[in-house]
């Protein structure tokens, strides 16, 4: 279970650290792709083969199964950790998401994003600002 808030920086080559305690559930390999909000998102090997299962069963003559599989699938890159803990971040990526020499890392339970420090900052206070909306969401949602 991936859970807290970190910042890391990026070094030149773009490699980001992954904070230790969400290590050793990424051993066996990692995707990054495109979120949905202008952020990345980190899914274990198992998570994104699960997450790629569900999305084969789409109707591929839905547009919107399309647009989600192209933004999902299209922009996706496999990683694995190297020995200090840090995976490679292309370039098209960290553009989609703003990300430069710093990052915060948000483990989202099953997951994981990857913001723009200043996004991030702005997408909590977007948040608190409709957080009695969201909550009434979520309560219909059962949860």
């Amino acid at each position: 279970m991936f859970l807290g808030e970190y910042t890391h920086a990026l070094d030149l080559k773009g490699r980001l650290t992954i904070p230790a305690r969400f290590r050793s559930e990424l051993e066996a390999g990692l995707v990054v792709t495109r979120g949905a909000e202008p952020c990345l998102v980190i899914y274990p090997q198992e998570e994104w083969v699960a997450l790629a299962r569900r999305a084969a069963q789409m109707p591929t003559a839905s547009r919107t199964a399309r647009s989600y599989t192209r933004r999902l699938f299209g922009g996706a890159h496999e990683a694995t950790l190297d020995k200090m803990g840090r995976i490679l971040v292309p370039s098209f990526l960290r553009d989609y998401a703003g990300i430069t020499d710093e990052a915060v890392v948000v483990g989202l339970n099953t997951y994981i994003e990857v913001w723009n420090p200043e996004r991030w900052r702005q997408s909590l206070e977007e948040d608190s600002e409709n957080l009695e909306a969201i909550l009434a969401d979520v309560a219909r949602m059962g949860v």
